[in-house]
């Protein structure tokens, strides 16, 4: 029987810089691969499969060494199992590229991780594969999903947003909103965004992210910061609808862990 793998882009322990989990202590687990090519991405290496992933030695300590992809299930374990010492940390973080494109490993690899380091799991995701996202539910503690404005991002996906926090809410699974902003951010959009938020619950956190200077390079070197004035009036706006809308950047790159 073939061992099921899964292609890494990297394992390492640091500081969650966004959403509910800022400034929280992660076991960062990065798959590759990504279906998606948003303008702002500065992550543009996890959008392919590589042939080799980097391994953290020492949580925190940047001691990378270099394997070749595809991994083994019973090798990743063995790898996160090493980063969980007792106390660290506070949550694995399922990431990439887009984590959801391994559905099948995952089913596989979240029951085994949970029981083996007791860590609640936390899924990032762009929030466009619901077929994917309701295989591995049940081991999920938290969801937190983009909604990738056309204006911004380039990518449309209202209707798979909508059915992802529909499954969510129908699961019990908590779930938060990220929504990156930059000077071409259209108000209409985030009113839409808003409003397809409280359709479904209204007390759904959403964080604008507004882009800094620290997020580039990315695809699109013509895309910038909101202004402060944009960014309180986004806020605002969207306050019309749901009850928390919270303004964080990317605090990890302020702290210098890239």
């Amino acid at each position: 029987m073939t061992a099921l793998t899964a292609n890494l882009i990297e394992i390492f322990s640091a500081i969650q810089g966004e959403g509910i989990n800022v400034g929280t202590r992660q076991i960062f687990v990065r798959f590759g691969g990504c279906d998606l090519r948003c303008a702002y991405c500065d992550s543009q290496h996890t959008w392919q499969k590589q042939p080799t992933c980097s391994i953290e030695q020492t949580p925190g300590e940047r001691d990378f060494s270099t394997h070749d992809n595809p991994i083994e299930l019973s090798q990743l374990l063995t790898w996160v199992d090493r980063q969980n010492i007792p106390h660290l940390h506070d949550s694995i973080s399922i990431t990439g590229g887009e984590p959801l494109l391994h559905a099948p490993f995952l089913v596989e690899f979240l029951p085994q991780v949970k029981a083996l380091t007791k860590l609640p799991i936390y899924l990032e995701t762009g929030g466009h594969r619901p077929s994917q996202l309701r295989q591995i539910l049940p081991w999920l503690d938290l969801v937190g999903m983009d909604i990738k404005l056309p204006s911004v991002s380039g990518e449309n996906h209202w209707g798979k947003h909508q059915e992802f926090l529909q499954i969510c809410q129908a699961d019990r699974v908590d779930v938060f909103v990220k929504i990156i902003i930059s000077q071409t951010t259209s108000p209409a959009e985030l009113q839409q965004a808003a409003r397809l938020v409280a359709d479904v619950d209204e007390r759904t956190v959403i964080f604008l992210q507004p882009m800094t200077a620290l997020a580039q390079p990315h695809t699109n070197p013509d895309l910038t910061a909101p202004t402060p004035a944009q960014v309180l009036a986004w806020q605002a706006l969207m306050k019309e609808y749901v009850s928390q809308v919270r303004v964080i950047p990317q605090t990890h790159k302020m702290l210098g862990q890239l």
